[in-house]
C-alpha cells in the first residue's frame, strides 16, 4: 500500500499560520499555491528507489518562533560540542523544533552589510529581498509533491546575504535541532553571495534519541554571483526514526565558485537530490559527499551538475560505506549544454560494503551535447581490498582495527574539506560509531 498523502493542513490552517508569523502577502499566496499543487503533482521518483511506502505526511507540524536561551551552556551537551570555542566574531543560529533557541551575529557582519538570520525574521524585514529568491528558479513548489509540501509548510531556516565585493571571513553555522517526537522540519535556506563576494555556511541537522522519530523535508538555494565564492558544509545526522528528503541546489555565475561538502549520516530511509547549474562561463563547482548506511535503512544520493556556460568545470566525488542490511543507490549525472564549450566533467562514486547483506549501487551519467569538452567518470562497488587489509594487519594491526582504518581514510576527502574544525571532528566520532 502507497503511503497517505492526504493531510490534515487546509487552506486555513495555512492562512493562519502565515498570519501567526506576521508574513507578507507573496508568501502567503505562494503557501496555498503550494498546498494545492500536493494534489496535483506525485512523488518524486529516484532512480531504483521505491519511497511510495514511506512516511513524508505524518507529522506534527511544529509553530516556530523564538524562545531564545541565556547562554551556550544552557543547550544540549552535543549541540555545546557543535560550536566549540565561543569568540566576538563567532556567527551562529541554532534551532530546535523550528524554534530558534541561540542567535548570535558578529558586529563586524553587520557593519558590512551582510544579513544572516532565521527564515522566519527575513520574510519580515527583508520581505522584496527574500521574494527575489525564495522557491523562484533553484526549487520550485510544482516540481513534486515533496516540494510542494515544503512550499506549503515552510517553518525554518536561514537566509544569508552577502554584499557585492565582501569578503565573509568567519564561516556562517546553523544547527538544526529535531527533539521533539513526531516533529515535521521544513527547514528552507537561502545563500546569497553577490559578485565577487565570499561565505563560508556550515549546517548540522541532529537529534539526539534513537527513538526520535519524524519528518524532514529540507530545501537549500545557493545563488553565487559573477567571481563569488561559496563554500557549503553539511553534517546530517538524524535519527533511524526520521525519514529525510532534502533538496541543494545552486546557481553559479561567470567565474564563480561553489563547492559542497556533506556528510549524510542519517540513520533513516533519505532521498538527496544535490544538484548545481554551472550558467556563467567559467563558472566552477565541487561536490564531495560521503555516507555509511547501517541497520536497514535505505538511501537514494542523485547529485547533477548541468554544464550551461563555456570552459565551466564540475566534479562529483561520492564515497559510501554499507553495513547490516543497509543500502543506498549513488546516482551522478554530468550533463554537458549544447554551447558549453571547453568544458570539463568529472565524476567518481565509489561504494564498500562490510557485510553479505548491505547493498550499494554507483550509477555514474554522462549526457554530452557538445563535442569540443572533456569529461570522464569511474564508480566502483565492492568489498575492502584484501591487499589493504594485508598491508596493515602484516604490521601487527588486529583486523578490526585495520578496518575502522581503511574506512576512515575511503571517507577523508570529504571530512577534510569542512570548514570547522569542532564540526569536522564530530563528523568523524559520527563515523566512529557507525563503523564500530
Amino acid at each position: 500500500m502507497s503511503v497517505q498523502t492526504k493531510l490534515t493542513f487546509d487552506q486555513d490552517y495555512i492562512k493562519e499560520f502565515s498570519k501567526g508569523r506576521g508574513e507578507p502577502e507573496w508568501l502567503l499566496n505562494l503557501r496555498l499555491s503550494a498546498l494545492e499543487a500536493i494534489e496535483n503533482t506525485e512523488l518524486p521518483k529516484p532512480d531504483k528507489t521505491k519511497i511510495d511506502k514511506w512516511n513524508f505526511t505524518t507529522f506534527e507540524h511544529q509553530q516556530g518562533g523564538k524562545e531564545l536561551v541565556g547562554s551556550v551552556s544552557e543547550l544540549h551537551e552535543e549541540v555545546q560540542a557543535l560550536i566549540g570555542e565561543e569568540s566576538d566574531e563567532q556567527n551562529l543560529f541554532i534551532l530546535k523544533d523550528a524554534t530558534v533557541v541561540f542567535e548570535k551575529v558578529s558586529k563586524e557582519l553587520q557593519e558590512k552589510g551582510v544579513i544572516f538570520t532565521d527564515i522566519a525574521t527575513a520574510v519580515r524585514d527583508h520581505s522584496d529581498l527574500v521574494e527575489k529568491y525564495f522557491m523562484k528558479d533553484a526549487v520550485q513548489p510544482s516540481e513534486n509533491k515533496l516540494t510542494a509540501l515544503h512550499g506549503a509548510l515552510v517553518n525554518g531556516g536561514v537566509f544569508i546575504y552577502v554584499p557585492k565585493n565582501t569578503e565573509v571571513t568567519v564561516p556562517l553555522q546553523a544547527i538544526y535541532w529535531l527533539g521533539q517526537a513526531n516533529s515535521g522540519m521544513f527547514n528552507h535556506v537561502i545563500i546569497v553571495a553577490e559578485d565577487n563576494s565570499t561565505v563560508t555556511y556550515l549546517e548540522n541537522y541532529v537529534s539526539f534519541t534513537k527513538d526520535t522519530a519524524g519528518v524532514a523535508n529540507l530545501v537549500a538555494e545557493v545563488y553565487a554571483g559573477a567571481g563569488a565564492k561559496v563554500s557549503f558544509g553539511g553534517v546530517d545526522n538524524l535519527a533511524n526514526g526520521v525519514t529525510t528528503y532534502v533538496v541543494r541546489r545552486a546557481h553559479v555565475g561567470r567565474d564563480a565558485r561553489v563547492e559542497w561538502a556533506l556528510g549524510q549520516m542519517n540513520d533513516g530511509n533519505t532521498v538527496s537530490d544535490n544538484t548545481t547549474h554551472l550558467i556563467g562561463d567559467g563558472s566552477w563547482a565541487d561536490t564531495k559527499t560521503v555516507t555509511i548506511g547501517t541497520g536497514t535503512q535505505k538511501q537514494n544520493f542523485t547529485t547533477q551538475i548541468f554544464h550551461h556556460g563555456k570552459n565551466s568545470e564540475g566534479y562529483i566525488l561520492k564515497h559510501g560505506v554499507m553495513r547490516d542490511e543497509a543500502s543506498t543507490i549513488f546516482n551522478g549525472i554530468t550533463k554537458i549544454e549544447h554551447g558549453a564549450t571547453k568544458s570539463n566533467g568529472e565524476q567518481t562514486e565509489r561504494v564498500l560494503m562490510l557485510s553479505e547483506k548491505a547493498r550499494g549501487d554507483a550509477n555514474p551519467i554522462l549526457l554530452i551535447d557538445e563535442d569540443d569538452v572533456t569529461a570522464g567518470h569511474a564508480a566502483s562497488v565492492g568489498r575492502i581490498d584484501p591487499l589493504q587489509m594485508y598491508y596493515l594487519m602484516s604490521r601487527g594491526i588486529p583486523k578490526i582495527e585495520a578496518e575502522r582504518l581503511i574506512i576512515h581514510g575511503f571517507l577523508a576527502p570529504v571530512v577534510n574539506q569542512l570548514p570547522i574544525e569542532s564540526v569536522k571532528d564530530r563528523l568523524r566520532e559520527v563515523i566512529e560509531r557507525k563503523v564500530k
